[in-house]
């Protein structure tokens, strides 16, 4: 099916969040949760190397928001479920409609860590991109220093099928490995 014909029940709920896609008005929160993640972020998203504007949350919320509605990239706000704060962000990106194929990306504001959100998102999304997007492959990647993120992907169950030595840079510019986990349909996906 035409990916754009896919009526996606959006927002979804785990147990205490919120699920949903970025949205106008949207930029307050994530500029007040990047500002105050910033230090641990930089250290692996290339995209936080500096606190943003307000105005850059807000464009970014609203250019999320429409890649969302074309299916190209779909980003996931954590919204906790009684006092509607953001918790974190996740998504599902690096999308091939045609294989199915996924890549489930996630990040937690500093005052949130050690709450267990990341892995009821992580597990939410997941039954979500495998019921309602039909997701034959999910994986999560991340840098193979990343011991926290590499953590989340254990405990939901992703399979680690390897390590991409020295495939991509840090955002400090070193030379970094990419581990690799992954559920696909017919074995992790199914149960």
């Amino acid at each position: 099916m035409e990916p754009m014909l896919l009526d996606i029940d959006e927002p979804f709920e785990s147990g205490r969040l919120l699920i949903r896609a970025p949205r106008s008005g949207d930029g307050a929160a994530i500029n007040e949760a990047v500002k105050e993640s910033l230090e641990r972020l930089k250290v692996w998203m290339p995209w936080a190397q500096q606190a943003p504007t307000s105005e850059e949350s807000e464009l970014d919320a609203r250019r999320a928001d429409i890649a969302y509605r074309q299916r190209e990239d779909m980003r996931l706000l954590l919204l906790d479920r009684a006092s509607g704060r953001l918790i974190g962000c996740s998504g599902l990106h690096r999308i091939d409609w045609k294989a199915r194929c996924f890549e489930l990306g996630y990040w937690v504001r500093t005052g949130e860590e050690g709450k267990e959100y990341v892995t009821e998102a992580v597990h939410a999304i997941t039954a979500f991109a495998a019921g309602r997007l039909g997701a034959h492959r999910i994986e999560i990647r991340c840098d193979a220093r990343n011991e926290r993120s590499a953590a989340v992907a254990r405990r939901c169950g992703f399979t680690l099928e390897g390590v991409l030595r020295g495939n991509d840079l840090s955002p400090d510019g070193s030379r970094r490995d990419t581990m690799v986990f992954a559920k696909v349909r017919g074995a992790e996906l199914d149960g």
